[in-house]
C-alpha cells in the first residue's frame, strides 16, 4: 500500500490528527438520525447500506495499519471480506449488489471497529515523528480521509435513496436568490493551462494551502490545451428550464437524445428527472425536505439527471454541453488580469456565503441567484456547489498521467464522463476547480445537472 502523494503539502502530525478526527466525527454526525434497521438496507445494486460506509472507511485506515505499524493484529478476517470495496490487490471482497443481504457485522460490531480503528490510527500518528516512513504514512492518511470525504457524499446519496424525506435531515433554509442570472459568458480561446500542478499560477495554489493542499492523481499533470472561443450559461439549467424540455415532449423526441440515451429512456421508461414524480397529471419533486411542486421549485437547478438527459436538454435548446477544459478556465481564469485563480470568486477557500456546499445544511440545491459572492470573472454564478456539472469531455487520464494509488483512480479511465463543481453534498474542504468526479453516462442517483455552452 507504500504511494506517494505527488506534489501534496503533507502537515503537521498535530494538523493531521485533529482533521483525522474532524472527518471521522462528520460521517457518524450524518447517520446519527437513522434508526438502527435502516443501516444495513441496500434500496438498489447501485446503492450500498450505510453500515457499509461506515466499516468500509475503517477498513481503508486498517489497511494502513496492516502495513505500516508493527505487530497490528486484524480485526477480524470477516471483516477485511465484507468492508473491501474494489480492491483486486486486498483480496477477496463480497459483491456490491449483495452488501445488503447480510445483517452480521451488526452495527453495534461495526461502531467498535471504528472505534477500534481510530485508537489504532491516533495513536501511530502520535507515535510517528522519528519513523523514516512518516511523510508517505502521513500522505496516506490524507488520502484515506480524502476518500473518507468522498463516501460522506456518497452517504447523503444513499440515504436519500433510501429514505428521502422521512431522514430527519438538520435543515437549514437555503438563501434568498439576490441577483438575476441570465445569459451566456462570452470566453476567449487560446491556449490554456488544465489541472492542479501544486504550484499554479495564484499565490494560493502556488503555496499549496487550503483546499489546493491536496490532489488526486487524476487532476495531474496540469498541461496546456488549446480552446477555440465558446460561450458559457451563467446559471445552471434550473427545473423550470427543464419542465420546458419535457413539456415540449423531449422524452419522446428521439431527436435530441444519442442512440445509447434513446434506448435507456425507452426500456427504464424515463419521462423526468430521478426524484421526480406524476401526481394527477402535475409533476412533483421529492427532496429530504418533501414533496413539491416542481414549479414552486422553479428557480433551483435541475438536478439527478443523467448525462443523456443534460445531452438531449443541450441539443433541444441549440446548445451543447462544456468539455471540462471549457469549465474549468471559466471557474478559474480573470480576464482582466490573465491570471488563474483556485476558485471562481478567487484565492480564498469556500464558505457558506460563496457556495452551497455541506457545510450550508441545506440538503438541496439553492435557488439561482442566491450566492453572488460566488460569481466568477464573467458573471457566471454557482459553479461550485449545489450540484455536479456534466461535461462532454470523457474520463480518461492526462497527458502524462502516473498512479499515486493502485485502484484508485487509473482502472476507471473506461466509459465515464466528466463532472466538475462539487455538489451541495460535498464537504467544503474536498473540493477544488480541478477536482474531476466521473460516472457512467446513463447514472443519476447522484447529484448531477449541469449548464450548457455553444461555439462562437
Amino acid at each position: 500500500m507504500a504511494s506517494t502523494i505527488g506534489e501534496m503539502v503533507v502537515t503537521k502530525t498535530p494538523s493531521i490528527i485533529d482533521l483525522y478526527k474532524g472527518v471521522r466525527a462528520r460521517t457518524m454526525q450524518i447517520v446519527a438520525p437513522l434508526e438502527i434497521e435502516d443501516y444495513v438496507i441496500q434500496t438498489a445494486e447501485f446503492m450500498s447500506p450505510p453500515r457499509w460506509h461506515i466499516g468500509h472507511t475503517s477498513w481503508f485506515f486498517e489497511t494502513l495499519l496492516q502495513t505500516y505499524q508493527p505487530g497490528y493484529k486484524v480485526y477480524s478476517e470477516e471483516y477485511l471480506f465484507y468492508f473491501n470495496s474494489y480492491y483486486e490487490g486486498f483480496g477477496a471482497r463480497i459483491e456490491r449488489p449483495k452488501r445488503g443481504t447480510r445483517s452480521r457485522p451488526t452495527v453495534k460490531d461495526t461502531v467498535a471497529y471504528r472505534k477500534h480503528v481510530d485508537e489504532q490510527i491516533i495513536g501511530f500518528l502520535q507515535s510517528l515523528e522519528n519513523k523514516t516512513e512518516g511523510e508517505t504514512v502521513l500522505a496516506l492518511v490524507r488520502l484515506g480521509l480524502e476518500h473518507e470525504m468522498q463516501h460522506q457524499e456518497l452517504l447523503v446519496y444513499d440515504i436519500k435513496h433510501l429514505l428521502c424525506d422521512k431522514y430527519d435531515a438538520p435543515l437549514k433554509p437555503a438563501p434568498a436568490p439576490t441577483v438575476k442570472v441570465a445569459g451566456m459568458a462570452e470566453i476567449e480561446g487560446g491556449l490554456f493551462w488544465l489541472g492542479y500542478d501544486g504550484r499554479g499560477s495564484s499565490p494560493t495554489v502556488r503555496e499549496g494551502v487550503g483546499n489546493y493542499a491536496f490532489a488526486f492523481d487524476n487532476e495531474k499533470p496540469a498541461h496546456q490545451v488549446f480552446l477555440q472561443n465558446y460561450a458559457i450559461d451563467r446559471a445552471l439549467v434550473s427545473n423550470g428550464d427543464f419542465l420546458e424540455f419535457i413539456r415540449d415532449g423531449g422524452y419522446q423526441n428521439f431527436r435530441w437524445w444519442f442512440s445509447e440515451g434513446w434506448e435507456v429512456v425507452n426500456r427504464e421508461q424515463w419521462r423526468a428527472p430521478f426524484y421526480w414524480e406524476l401526481h394527477d397529471g402535475k409533476w412533483m419533486i421529492r427532496d429530504f425536505a418533501g414533496l413539491y411542486a416542481a414549479e414552486s421549485k422553479a428557480n433551483e437547478p435541475v438536478c439527478h439527471v443523467s448525462f443523456y438527459e443534460a445531452s438531449a436538454f443541450a441539443k433541444w435548446s441549440g446548445k451543447r454541453l462544456p468539455t471540462e477544459a471549457e469549465w474549468e478556465k471559466a471557474a478559474t481564469f480573470d480576464p482582466a488580469t490573465g491570471e488563474r485563480k483556485a476558485f471562481p470568486w478567487g484565492n480564498d477557500s469556500p464558505d457558506e456565503t460563496k457556495a452551497n456546499l455541506f457545510e450550508n445544511s441545506v440538503w438541496m440545491p439553492a435557488p439561482i441567484g442566491a450566492f453572488p459572492a460566488g460569481q466568477n470573472s464573467y458573471g457566471c454564478e454557482q459553479m461550485i456547489g449545489d450540484v455536479w456539472e456534466w461535461t462532454t469531455s470523457d474520463y480518461v487520464p492526462y497527458s502524462g498521467f502516473k498512479s499515486e494509488f493502485d485502484e484508485y483512480n487509473d482502472k476507471w479511465f473506461v466509459n465515464q464522463k466528466v463532472l466538475r463543481g462539487g455538489s451541495y453534498a460535498t464537504p467544503q474542504s474536498h473540493i477544488r476547480s480541478t477536482y474531476r468526479n466521473f460516472f457512467h453516462a446513463h447514472e443519476r442517483w447522484m447529484v448531477s445537472g449541469f449548464r450548457c455552452a455553444r461555439d462562437l
